[in-house]
């Protein structure tokens, strides 16, 4: 397994850990959403919405000359840009081969899972989904260049 992904993940449970309660919680997620970078009014198409999501979420991938995937995202809900935030962090930069078969154990672990509203649980798991997706295509692109 991916040790930038393993330490990435360590990193979220670690910083999740000082907050006591949810709503500390969910206040930082909302703060990772303002942190992330909004995507340009051109790349909020209809193509790179994610399906399965209450509120509107944009997810773009592109490959590096490194072959590492690339991710760009935005919401107009704010924790669902957090959460998507919270993604981006976790899968931007790594090789297709390892977001395609990436276990995010840290989701259960800081209890989004749980604690998540059934709509928004529906969400992040619909963004995950699509990123292990480019994650595929990318490497089935890779394996097919060779």
């Amino acid at each position: 397994m991916n040790a930038d992904l393993q330490n990435r993940q360590n990193e979220i449970v670690e910083e999740f850990a000082f907050f006591e309660d949810w709503i500390e919680k969910y206040e930082h997620v909302i703060e990772l959403g303002k942190e992330l970078e909004s995507l340009p009014e051109e790349e909020k198409q209809e193509d790179y919405l994610i399906r399965g999501c209450q509120s509107r979420v944009w997810l773009t991938a592109s490959k590096n000359a490194n072959g590492e995937v690339r991710f760009r995202a935005d919401s107009d809900a704010i924790i669902t840009k957090g959460l998507v935030a919270l993604m981006v962090r976790v899968l931007d930069g790594l090789p297709p081969q390892d977001i395609a078969s990436a276990d995010l154990w840290f989701i259960g672990k800081i209890g989004l899972d749980t604690h998540l509203s059934p709509t928004r649980a529906n969400g992040l798991q619909s963004m995950v989904q699509q990123m292990k997706r480019y994650g595929i295509a990318f490497q089935a692109d890779m394996e097919g260049g060779k």
